[in-house]
């Protein structure tokens, strides 16, 4: 277990598998997202593996009750897929700062995970790194490449 759903988030020092998989989160995001302004993206699964994607559309109403459903359904359909609980990652635009997006999804994921009872990994991801809004846990890379 890397995270704690009531708790303070990710805690230094992290498990190398672990930062791994964050920083392969980022390498991806930044390998695929070119534009400045994108939509949010909830990604929920193993990064680098296939896993659950679901677009978070500013047209479209949600409140917390439907974020967390959805991130239910996520875990439900990525979990058979991973040997531990599955990560949730937010990628959008802008600083690692928290937004309100990153806090909603948070909420959201706490409960779908309190509920599976299983223990979460959340981290907001940029192009040019990830950030955990619990703990402020980050890490930046000034160009991240494919080692």
């Amino acid at each position: 277990m890397h995270g704690d759903v009531g708790g303070p988030g990710l805690q230094e020092p992290l498990p190398a598998a672990l930062r791994r998989l964050l920083r392969r989160a980022a390498l991806d995001h930044a390998l695929s997202e070119r534009r400045r302004w994108h939509l949010p993206l909830v990604h929920c699964g193993v990064p680098g593996e296939p896993h659950g994607i679901f677009a978070v559309r500013p047209d479209e109403s949600s409140d917390h009750a439907l974020r967390a459903d959805v991130l239910a359904a996520l875990v439900r359909r990525t979990q058979h897929t991973a040997d531990a609980a599955p990560l949730v990652w937010l990628t959008r635009a802008g600083p690692l700062e928290a937004q309100d997006v990153d806090l909603e999804w948070l909420a959201a994921a706490r409960q779908a995970y309190a509920e599976a009872g299983l223990s979460l990994v959340f981290v907001v991801v940029n192009r040019s790194g990830w950030r955990d809004p619990r703990s402020r846990v980050e890490r930046t890379w000034a160009r991240l490449r494919r080692r």
